[in-house]
């Protein structure tokens, strides 16, 4: 009886013991595949493209990285946000475009803990792009200064450059400091304004931007050939049989980009030759062909034409556009500013952001109050008189890429439909008995007919909104979220190209 006692004792202590052991093993198995479904795992990879946050640039910016990896047979992205794993991974899979052999991997923290960081191995990336907030410019900025504080003081120290998206110019030079080298900043909504500048006085500018910014087409490329020192940038001009010599990057001015050099300028040794061009490997220099040169018109100035110009919508850099545009209008030029800021409290905005209204010399302001979606409003304005108008995504607005682009939308359809209604020949025809043929019988046609004689840009916050102006063609377009991620996209793969991007957004090379 003893020895069964014991037997069965045994037995049952043993079948405790195992399912106590199998308890502790499922326990362990479970807790780490939910910390794995959590992103609470450290990321093994490097040499990887590190993504701090979230946005509605998210989207555009993994696309350009994608494109960008494709020639090398992908690459990795790493994406750190204070969100839930599976819900950002269930955000990305919506996205549905090809990663073409890219992975995207996830992860929940914050980039403000240190721990976060090595979680996401960020002393091993080659490029850490910090994404602003949708809300509010200043505290937006205020969190990406504190995200670089957080990056500069990791231990391991940092392999790749920090690239910061900025809401508000004036927070730069605080941000720059603080990073110091390994800093290269965009500031997202001045690049935007300056843009909306450049394409409302030169029509189709904004597609081409579109398609020289970030990786789908041509793009920048910096790159140094010993075998053109000693040569003038007129014939490095057309040493390039695939692609298009534009700018010297000169190693005797601490590598200064000088876009568009004088012809007789004479590469040195160590400078390096800006080009746009299809890819890094599609293009060299070859032998220098024998060209006829023919005899060109002296130097002769056009004069500068006075221009009438409408502001749809209040933008939080609203003093530096003006700013831009009193420089270079003609004398006596005219700037109206529509929409529902009371008057009194516009010049208190415009001068707490440090704009002289006694020292405009170029344009004279001209403010009119009104809601650019409602009709009446906007029928109160001299619509067919305007040289180009600039429908702004509003400031009460902007974080909500879906409710800015409607406003958007609707505002374009509402002018073109007054501007098509107040044609000088329209009258005459509807008189004729001629109302159903004109502008091939639909308003669409009505509406191209009025984007002959003035110039609209829209600004656009959402990709999917382009492909309704595009097919209506009655208005160009910036897609502001979009660009800004194709030069953040630029800018983390390389860095000189922000000194590009910033040579070319400056006010200073505006046509």
């Amino acid at each position: 009886m003893g020895p069964r006692l014991v037997s069965v004792s045994i037995s049952f202590g043993g079948m405790l013991i195992f399912a106590m052991m199998l308890g502790l093993v499922s326990d362990a198995i479970s807790e780490k595949l939910d910390s794995l479904r959590k992103g609470r795992s450290e990321v093994v990879e490097q040499n990887h493209t590190l993504i701090l946050g979230w946005s509605d640039k998210l989207g555009s910016l993994l696309n350009q990285l994608v494109i960008a990896n494709e020639s090398l047979g992908g690459g990795i992205v790493v994406v750190m946000a204070e969100r839930d794993k599976e819900e950002m991974e269930l955000d990305i899979a919506k996205m549905e475009f090809d990663f073409r052999g890219t992975s995207v991997i996830c992860r929940s923290g914050s980039p403000l803990i240190l721990a976060d960081l090595k979680k996401v191995s960020v002393s091993k990336a080659r490029a850490i792009v910090v994404l602003a907030d949708d809300g509010n410019a200043d505290q937006s900025d205020a969190r990406a200064l504190r995200t670089v504080l957080s990056l500069t003081g990791v231990k391991e120290g940092l392999r790749g450059h920090i690239v910061v998206e900025l809401s508000d110019l004036d927070n730069e030079v605080l941000v720059k400091l603080v990073g110091g080298e390994l800093v290269e900043t965009v500031v997202a909504h001045d690049v935007i304004g300056r843009l909306m500048i450049q394409c409302a006085r030169q029509p189709g500018l904004a597609q081409i931007w579109e398609d020289i910014l970030g990786f789908e087409n041509c793009e920048f490329y910096i790159k140094r050939w010993p075998q053109l020192d000693g040569m003038q940038f007129e014939d490095v001009l057309i040493s390039f049989p695939d692609a298009i010599p534009c700018g010297v990057k000169v190693a005797s001015r601490g590598g200064k980009i000088i876009l568009n050099p004088e012809d007789s300028y004479v590469l040195q040794g160590g400078d390096e030759v800006l080009v746009i061009a299809e890819d890094d490997d599609t293009y060299a220099p070859g032998a220098l062909p024998m060209v006829w040169r023919g005899s060109l018109a002296g130097d002769f100035i056009v004069p500068k034409l006075t221009e009438k110009i409408l502001l749809c919508g209040w933008r939080r850099d609203m003093e530096d556009m003006i700013m831009v545009l009193d420089a270079f209008l003609a004398p006596g030029s005219e700037l109206w500013m529509f929409n529902e800021v009371v008057e009194s409290e516009r010049e208190r905005k415009l001068i707490d952001g440090g704009l002289d209204l006694s020292r405009l010399v170029n344009i004279t302001l001209v403010h009119r109050e009104g809601n650019a979606v409602i009709r009446r409003h906007l029928e109160s304005l001299p619509l067919e008189s305007f040289d180009s108008i600039l429908i702004l995504a509003d400031e009460s607005v902007e974080d909500s890429a879906i409710q800015a682009d409607s406003r958007s939308l609707a505002t374009l359809l509402l002018i073109r439909d007054i501007q098509a209604k107040r044609l000088p020949y329209r009258e005459a025809m509807v008189t004729r008995g001629q109302r159903g043929s004109f502008s091939r019988g639909s308003w669409i046609g009505e509406m191209q007919q009025a984007s002959d004689r003035s110039v609209i840009i829209s600004e656009i916050l959402d990709p999917r909104t382009k492909n309704l102006l595009s097919m209506s063609k009655i208005s160009d377009y910036v897609l502001s979220n979009e660009l800004v991620s194709m030069a953040l996209a630029m800018v983390a793969e390389d860095r000189q190209i922000n000194d590009v991007l910033e040579e070319l957004f400056a006010e200073e090379v505006l046509p």
